[in-house]
C-alpha cells in the first residue's frame, strides 16, 4: 500500500498547484546543487591537464574523468528509485553531502589513480545533482512551462562556465595557496558552496511527497558496474595492451556476460528494475534515450578535445582555454532559451533536436580541418554553432520523455534521459582519448621525419641550446606525453612536429564524432512528436487521485448481510 507523508513544512495535502513564487523559492535549491556540479565540471576540465602534469599522468586522465562518469551514471537510475520511495528532497541532501566529501578526498589525492578513487565517491553524489533536479522540476511544473524555467538551469550553466574556467585557472596556475598546492583547490573550492547549497535545499525543498514503495534493484545495478567497468577499461588500456590480448578479450567477455546479466535482473525485477524493459515499448521512451546516448557521446567527443587543442597545439594558459570556451556556452544558452520559449509558446519541439544534430554534425565535421597554423577565429565561431547543436537538444529531448512518461515513472523516467546522457559521455571520453592517444605518437613520429627534411628544423637541432633535444632524437629515445610542459620551453621550430602530431590526432577525433552525430541526426526524424500537457507531475497525481476518488464514490455501496 502507498502512503502519503506529510511534514509541517509541506503544503496541505491535496495541494497540487504551486505559485510561480513558491515554483521559484523551490528552484533556488535546486540551481545551487546544480552550479556545484556545473562548476566542479568547468573547472576540472580547465585544470585537467595541469592536474595531470602534477601527477605525472597525461595519458591516465582518462581514469579520472570516467571513474566519475561511471558512478554518476550507475547511481543516476539509483537515486530515481530512492526518491520515488524516501522524497526527493533526503536523496538531494545525500546527494550534495557525497560531492562534498568526494571534493575533500580529491583534494589530498597523490597520485593520477588515487585522484581517480575519489572522483568517483564525487560522481556518486553528481548522479543525484542533475537527475533530482530535473525529476523535481517535472514534479511542479507542466511540460510546456517546463522549456521556459530551464532558462535559469542554462544561466547556471552560463555562469559556471564564466566562473569555471577563471577558477580553474587561477588554482591550476598557482605554485600554492593557503599553504596547499594551488591545483587542489580546484576540488577543495566545491567544500563552501556544497556546505551553502546544503543549507538552502534543507530550508526552501519543501514538496508533498506521495511514497511509493519501492524494492532497490541492487542486483542490476551491481550487474550493470561489472557489465560497464570493464568495456571501459578496455576503451581506455586496449591501445596498450593490444585489441586482441588475452586481457582484452577477457575484458570483453566480462562486460559482455555483465550487461547480459542485467537484462535478465531487469526482466526478472519488473516494475521494481532499475531501468523497467516495459519503459522501452514506448517509442518516444526508446529512441530519445537512443539519440541521448549519441548526445552523449558526441558532446563529450568535443569537450574533451577542444581544452587539449587550445592548451597543447595553441599554447593558450588554462585560464585563457577556459574562456575561450564560452563562445559554446552562449550558444548553449541562446538555442536552449530560443527553442524553450517557442516550444512554451507553441506545444512543438521536434524540429529542434532535428536542426540540433544537424548543427552539431556540421560543427564537428568542420572541426576535423582546424589544423595547427588554423587562425583562432575559426575554431571560436565552430564551438558558437556546436553549443547551438548542443542547446537545441538537451532540454527538448528530456521534456519529450517526460511528457510520455505516466507521473508514478517520472523519477525513472528523468533519471534513464541523464542516465543514457551519461552513459554516451563516459564512452565518448574513455574512446575519444584512447583515439587520440593511440595515434599521436605515430603523427609525432611521421612529422618528425617530415620535419628533418627541412632547413630550418635542421639549423634549430644545430643552436648549443638545443643539443639536449637533438642528442635524444639521434639516440631514439622517447618524449614524455604524459607531461607535455616541455612544449612550451621547446624552440617553435623543434616543436611543431609535436604540435603538427597533437592537432593530427584531435582532428581524428573530431571526425570520429561527427560520424556519431550523424547517426543521431538520421535516428531522431523517426522520433514522433507527442502533444505536450498541461499539467504538472503533481497536478496529474492529483487528478489520479481524484478520478479513484469519483469511481470509488459512484461504486454502489455493499447490501449488508445479517
Amino acid at each position: 500500500m502507498s502512503e502519503t507523508t506529510t511534514r509541517a513544512d509541506a503544503p496541505p495535502p491535496g495541494a497540487a498547484l504551486l505559485t510561480h513564487r513558491q515554483i521559484l523559492t523551490i528552484l533556488s535549491g535546486l540551481l545551487l546543487g546544480m552550479f556545484l556540479a556545473a562548476l566542479d565540471q568547468m573547472i576540472v576540465a580547465t585544470a585537467m591537464k595541469t592536474i595531470a602534469d602534477e601527477l605525472h599522468g597525461q595519458t591516465l586522465q582518462a581514469w579520472a574523468t570516467t571513474a566519475y562518469l561511471i558512478t554518476a551514471t550507475i547511481s543516476t537510475p539509483l537515486y530515481g528509485k530512492l526518491s520515488d520511495i524516501y522524497g526527493r528532497k533526503p536523496m538531494y541532501l545525500t546527494a550534495i553531502s557525497l560531492f562534498l566529501v568526494g571534493s575533500l578526498l580529491c583534494g589530498i589525492a597523490n597520485t593520477m589513480y588515487e585522484l581517480a578513487a575519489f572522483r568517483a565517491v564525487q560522481g556518486l553524489g553528481a548522479g543525484g545533482l542533475m537527475s533530482l533536479a530535473m525529476a523535481i522540476l517535472a514534479d511542479i511544473t507542466s511540460p510546456r512551462e517546463r522549456s521556459r524555467y530551464a532558462g535559469y538551469f542554462m544561466a547556471v550553466f552560463g555562469v559556471s562556465s564564466v566562473a569555471g574556467p577563471v577558477v580553474g585557472g587561477l588554482f591550476a596556475g598557482m605554485e600554492s595557496f593557503l599553504g596547499t598546492a594551488g591545483w587542489r583547490w580546484v576540488f577543495l573550492v566545491n567544500v563552501p558552496v556544497a556546505l551553502i547549497a546544503l543549507a538552502v535545499v534543507a530550508k526552501v525543498l519543501n514538496i508533498p511527497h506521495k511514497r511509493v514503495n519501492h524494492r532497490i534493484d541492487f542486483l542490476g545495478a551491481g550487474l550493470l558496474t561489472v557489465g560497464l567497468v570493464p568495456l571501459l577499461i578496455v576503451a581506455e588500456q586496449g591501445r596498450e595492451w593490444g585489441w586482441a590480448s588475452p586481457t582484452t578479450l577477457a575484458l570483453c567477455v566480462v562486460g559482455v556476460l555483465g550487461l547480459t546479466g542485467f537484462v535478465w535482473a531487469e526482466k526478472r525485477m519488473g516494475d521494481e528494475a532499475l531501468l523497467p524493459l516495459r519503459l522501452f515499448e514506448r517509442r518516444t521512451f526508446s529512441l530519445g534515450n537512443a539519440v541521448n546516448f549519441l548526445l552523449g557521446l558526441g558532446m563529450f567527443g568535443g569537450m574533451v578535445s577542444l581544452p587539449l587543442y587550445l592548451q597543447i597545439v595553441k599554447g593558450y594558459s588554462a585560464t585563457e582555454s577556459g574562456l575561450m570556451m564560452l563562445p559554446m556556452t552562449l550558444g548553449i544558452m541562446t538555442a536552449a532559451g530560443t527553442s524553450g520559449s517557442i516550444t512554451a509558446r507553441t506545444g512543438r519541439y521536434k524540429v529542434f533536436p532535428v536542426v540540433g544534430f544537424g548543427v552539431m554534425t556540421a560543427a564537428l565535421f568542420a572541426f576535423s580541418f582546424v589544423g595547427t597554423d588554423t587562425p583562432l577565429y575559426a575554431p571560436l565561431v565552430l564551438m558558437f554553432f556546436l553549443g547551438i547543436g548542443l542547446g537545441l537538444n538537451m532540454q527538448t529531448l528530456l521534456v519529450a520523455i517526460q511528457n510520455d512518461a505516466e507521473p508514478r515513472d517520472m523519477g525513472v523516467a528523468t533519471a534513464s534521459a541523464t542516465f543514457f546522457r551519461q552513459i554516451g559521455g563516459t564512452v565518448g571520453t574513455a574512446v575519444f582519448l584512447s583515439i587520440l592517444f593511440s595515434t599521436v605518437g605515430d603523427r609525432i613520429g611521421d612529422a618528425l621525419r617530415a620535419a628533418f627534411t627541412r632547413p630550418d628544423f635542421q639549423a634549430a637541432l644545430a643552436r648549443p641550446e638545443n643539443q639536449a633535444f637533438a642528442g635524444a632524437l639521434q639516440s631514439g629515445q622517447g618524449f614524455d606525453l604524459d607531461n607535455t610542459e616541455f612544449l612550451s620551453t621547446l624552440d617553435p621550430a623543434l616543436a611543431r612536429p609535436f604540435l603538427d602530431g597533437f592537432s593530427g590526432s584531435i582532428d581524428l577525433v573530431f571526425l570520429v564524432g561527427s560520424c556519431v552525430t550523424l547517426v543521431g541526426f538520421v535516428i531522431i526524424w523517426f522520433l514522433r512528436e507527442v502533444p505536450l500537457s498541461n499539467r504538472s507531475g503533481l497536478e496529474r497525481v492529483k487528478d489520479g487521485e481524484d478520478a479513484a476518488a469519483a469511481e470509488d464514490a459512484e461504486r454502489p455501496a455493499p447490501i449488508a448481510m445479517h
